[in-house]
């Protein structure tokens, strides 16, 4: 039982690793969007958008998959003390990501012309074009992830992550800028006649993309050489009953693993590139200006998916930890643990997703304002758009993260194609939902923010019930999304209380933001308690746990 409980604790400790990382990744990619939009403006943020919608696709088909699949494959050897195959899948997915990013990168490069084209989007093709190279580095960095990941340890990943975006930042603005410059030179020759500024800019802002990236690959190699020995040393322990597997074995389970999780993260994640084709079709059947087209979505894609996606990559995080646990659980026949390991990734989800949606909405105005400065005019009705928007989409954070997470909870339990088919009869209905509100009641973008939730919903529905008809697992209701959520919605009335005033003395809204926020975390966290959604066990799991745990405890908060 005390091995049970450490490996609970552990595999919370390194998504929390994971966590922490994606999160401060998110929040650079977040800080440093900023300047970025300064620079290439909200059209620009459109080219941008666009080519890394593409990008993200191609990226999903290549690599993406590979971290998940690795890494359950590499745990579930380990499990049974198998290293040598677990390193034997390991070089075979090296040799699968160079041959699946080289194919992915070049289908980029030639095809950009064509894709652009077909989402109306022309300008963003040198954006696009700039990334082809970076699907090459993400794949095989994606594999050396994986790898670290299957072993149960996140710091490799983790590290690398802050470094990728760190390095990405500071290339992305300076090459935007550089690259801006230029095509406003070449703008005022032609008469900026296909925003020139903007589509250069864009592709500045691609090339951090691909040097962060390769910054990455390039520590997590370092950290493998050094791990390597200590590794080979550990293989000469394997039983002698350990049956080694052939390349062809491992290629095949490689593949028979890769495609279900391909297929469901692609899925899942094209409805976006399927939004971007829909919206722009339709919004110009429908006689929008092409800047007006252009301007929603930079807004949607620039400000308020970059919002959005920054509580969600905790979601991802914690999903990318538990599928090499819940595998390893699973795989030793122990379902008890199994389920105390979803219970368990549930509810610190839903701890984290209901605030940080209530507080989004709460806060969409005075957030926009504080990062987007925009002064009037044209950027000022932008900024009110985003606002809109983030009320709007705000619960979508609760759903993203449910449904990430009930992706991996799945693909964990070896139940590769529930996913697949869950996502192909979401996106359908996300499709129906989205051509109706757009053609029935035109409501432009504000459809694609709603059909996105949407299929967000479809999703946690689904997996929740294939969860219960494999495991006969259902997830306590009460602690794990009541208490939550009404102790977001009394910290929202809180900060909702405490920005107006303070706005309204003071008169500035970045002290009036910050304020409302540190205040939104400590009057959550005390209802939280109070109400008992956790208790001291499962508030050290949390980054800085014990520290909070004492403090509760002073504040007699905890027995």
């Amino acid at each position: 039982m005390e091995t049970n409980r450490k490996s609970e604790s552990n595999f919370l400790v390194q998504g929390s690793i994971l966590a922490i990382a994606s999160i401060l990744s998110k929040v650079i990619g977040l800080i440093y969007r900023i300047p970025l939009t300064a620079i290439i403006g909200d059209v620009g943020n459109d080219y941008y958008g666009a080519a890394m919608e593409v990008y993200s696709i191609l990226l999903l088909i290549s690599s993406y998959s590979l971290p998940l699949a690795v890494s359950k494959l590499v745990s579930t050897r380990l499990a049974k003390g198998q290293r040598k195959n677990a390193y034997r899948i390991f070089k075979g997915a090296l040799v699968f990501a160079a041959i699946s990013g080289a194919i992915a990168g070049l289908i980029v490069y030639f095809g950009a012309g064509a894709i652009t084209e077909l989402l109306k989007t022309p300008q963003s093709i040198f954006a696009l074009q700039v990334l082809a190279p970076t699907l090459f580095v993400v794949a095989i960095l994606g594999v050396v992830r994986g790898f670290f990941q299957g072993r149960g340890t996140m710091m490799p990943s983790a590290i690398s992550q802050l470094i990728e975006q760190i390095v990405n930042a500071v290339v992305s603005i300076w090459a935007a800028y550089m690259l801006y410059s230029y095509g406003s030179r070449v703008g005022a020759v032609l008469g900026n006649a296909n925003h020139p500024g903007e589509a250069y800019g864009a592709a500045g802002g691609t090339i951090g993309t691909g040097v962060g990236a390769l910054f990455a690959l390039a520590f997590v190699l370092f950290v493998f050489i050094i791990y390597r020995p200590i590794y080979k040393r550990q293989m000469k322990r394997d039983g002698l009953t350990s049956k080694k597997e052939s390349y062809s074995q491992v290629f095949k389970v490689l593949v028979l693993t890769v495609i279900p999780v391909l297929l469901s993260t692609t899925i899942y994640n094209i409805s976006s590139i399927i939004d971007q084709g829909i919206f722009k079709n339709i919004a110009n059947m429908q006689e929008y200006e092409a800047v007006t087209v252009s301007t929603m979505w930079g807004v949607f894609s620039g400000k308020y998916k970059t919002l959005i996606n920054v509580p969600i990559a905790l979601a991802s995080a914690l999903a990318a930890s538990s599928v090499p646990s819940i595998a390893t659980a699973f795989a030793a026949k122990d379902l008890s643990l199994v389920k105390r390991k979803i219970h368990s990734a549930i509810r610190y989800i839903m701890v984290i997703a209901f605030p940080c949606a209530v507080g989004m909405a709460v806060l969409s105005g005075p957030i926009i304002e504080l990062l987007y400065s925009a002064g009037s005019g044209a950027g000022e009705e932008a900024n009110r758009l985003a606002a809109n928007l983030l009320i709007v989409g705000a619960v979508s954070i609760v759903f993203y993260s449910l449904s990430t997470l009930s992706n991996a909870i799945l693909q964990g339990i070896s139940r590769m194609k529930t996913p697949v088919t869950n996502a192909v009869v979401a996106l359908l209905l996300h499709i129906g939902v989205l051509l109706l509100l757009m053609l029935a009641f035109d409501w432009n973008i504000y459809a694609v923010v709603i059909a996105n939730t949407f299929f967000a919903l479809v999703m946690c529905l689904f997996n929740g019930i294939a969860i219960y008809r494999y495991l006969h697992y259902r997830q306590e209701v009460f602690k794990t999304f009541v208490i939550p959520a009404a102790a977001s919605a009394l910290m929202g009335v809180a900060v909702y209380g405490v920005y107006s005033g303070l706005h309204l003395l003071a008169g500035s809204n970045a002290l009036a933001t910050v304020v409302s926020i540190c205040v939104g975390v400590a009057v959550y966290g005390v209802f939280l308690l109070l109400f008992k959604g956790l208790d001291a066990e499962a508030l050290k799991s949390f980054p800085g746990g014990r520290f909070l745990v004492k403090i509760a405890r002073k504040l007699h908060l905890l027995k």
